[in-house]
């Protein structure tokens, strides 16, 4: 992935984009080609040396069926957008400006493990409803439902482990504008609702600020 310095993520931003309750499209070299599935992941640090991201694929999902020649890949990606030249300051001072697009991304590598295992895949899809009810009033566990049709469920996802060698991984968010030109952009974002975009702009000028400062 190209990555200039100043949109380098850092090891927080990283740890940020990996923990995110989000999917992420699970991607493997095999001899019938690439195959490629959007599932959602879990990450467990304690695996290796650079931890494992858990999922699931359906069993009829033939991905999990056809070995991984090399590396597989899962692209994980954080809040993007549009940012309009409009919103710089800079636009009034000489028009030099020209729309780009912010975002935060992870491109993780390592070798996949297949597990079909009851035992294993009651405790991922634990792991997973647990990280995406987190938020909900009422959060549904594995629990609420019948065993029996649970057990049924399980028999029909076989789990994939993703054991991380190593992860390139990008901020581009606005940290190569002037301040007023990011000021700009947090207030276009906030206007246009997108404060996930907007808090991510604000956070990444504040770390540019403390480099700067230290």
């Amino acid at each position: 992935m190209y990555t200039p310095a100043h949109f380098a993520a850092d090891p927080d931003a990283v740890r940020a984009l990996l923990a995110r309750p989000v999917a992420a499209n699970l991607i493997t070299m095999t001899s019938q080609g690439l195959l490629a599935t959007l599932l959602p992941f879990v990450f467990d640090p304690s695996v290796g040396e650079h931890g494992a991201l858990l999922g699931h694929l359906a069993r009829n999902n033939v991905q999990w069926s056809e070995p991984a020649i090399g590396e597989s890949l899962v692209l994980i990606q954080g809040a993007d957008a549009y940012i309009s030249p409009s919103w710089y300051a800079s636009k009034a001072e000489h028009g030099r400006v020209v729309p780009t697009w912010n975002y935060s991304t992870a491109h993780v590598y390592g070798n996949l493990v297949v597990h079909d295992d009851p035992a294993w895949l009651d405790s991922l899809v634990r792991r997973l409803t647990d990280l995406h009810e987190a938020g909900s009033e009422r959060p549904w566990a594995v629990d609420d439902a019948p065993e029996r049709f649970i057990a049924g469920q399980l028999r029909a996802v076989v789990g994939v482990e993703l054991r991380i060698i190593r992860i390139e991984a990008k901020t581009k968010l606005s940290q190569n504008r002037p301040d007023a030109d990011i000021d700009g952009v947090v207030a276009g974002l906030a206007a246009r609702g997108q404060a996930e975009s907007a808090d991510d702009v604000a956070r990444a000028r504040r770390k540019r600020s403390d480099r700067e400062s230290g």
